[in-house]
């Protein structure tokens, strides 16, 4: 896959965004305070729903790096867990999201790119936490399900509900602000279709109605969406309530 001018441009505000928000990340697991939420996950994802999953990894390679080299004291190690983590996340999310460009695609596309970065980050804390701490292999195994396994968890969880709750009102700014294409013609092309049709039959009265059961449609998956989101938020307090202790 080759970018275009454009698509390098936008990648880029993609990748100075997430290096921002990353800036204001926090840490809330007692038992392993060098462990740190940042949000940046969230920008990372947005940026593969519009620009796809090589574009999310990309992306995700640009903010580790940079951040190697201005604010980490991990240096390479650091960086590849971060590229690794993010990339996980973000990239399978992405693939998912661009297979099925639904809010049905979006939430599993969620939900698999958090059982991945769950997975991948037991794998790689067990390979490369050992080197980064100077620990035997047998601590660090004892961390695995106690200590990293739920952190990544809760960063799932506050990663996929974030993404539910800004991505659909942050593309419609940004298409009113002309910063990103207006959906193709085909994108509605389902209504109009059904309502050119009716006209031509004589069944004007009836396209009315069908817009209102497609907004009522939409209005509820809406609704679905961010009602997911609120019950992701609430859990993952909770989980943070219990690992803080």
């Amino acid at each position: 896959m080759k970018f275009r001018t454009k698509e390098i441009t936008g990648l880029a505000m993609v990748s100075a965004v997430a290096y921002v928000v990353m800036l204001a990340g926090f840490r809330f697991m007692a038992s392993a305070p060098f462990l740190k939420y940042e949000a940046k996950d969230v920008i990372l994802t947005i940026g593969g729903f519009i620009y796809g999953p090589l574009g999310a990894v990309a992306a995700s390679f640009v903010v580790a790096l940079v951040e190697m080299v201005t604010i980490s004291e991990s240096g390479p190690i650091g960086f590849l867990m971060n590229f690794i983590a993010a990339a996980s996340y973000a990239a399978v999310a992405s693939a998912i999201y661009k297979k099925a460009r639904t809010p049905k695609g979006a939430a599993a596309g969620l939900a698999l790119g958090s059982l991945a970065l769950c997975a991948v980050m037991l794998l790689w804390n067990y390979i490369v936490t050992p080197l980064y701490m100077n620990v035997p292999r047998p601590v660090v195994t004892g961390m695995l399900l106690p200590v990293f396994l739920p952190f990544n968890l809760i960063k799932a969880g506050l990663n996929s509900a974030f993404v539910l709750l800004i991505y659909k009102p942050l593309m419609t700014a940004l298409r009113a602000a002309r910063l990103l294409p207006e959906r193709p013609a085909g994108a509605g092309a389902g209504a109009s279709t059904g309502a050119s049709t009716g006209a031509e039959k004589g069944g004007a009265p009836q396209d009315a109605p069908q817009g209102s059961k497609t907004a009522g449609a939409k209005l509820k998956v809406n609704a679905g969406l961010y009602i997911c989101a609120a019950a992701l938020l609430a859990i993952c307090a909770i989980g943070i309530y219990f690992v803080m202790q």
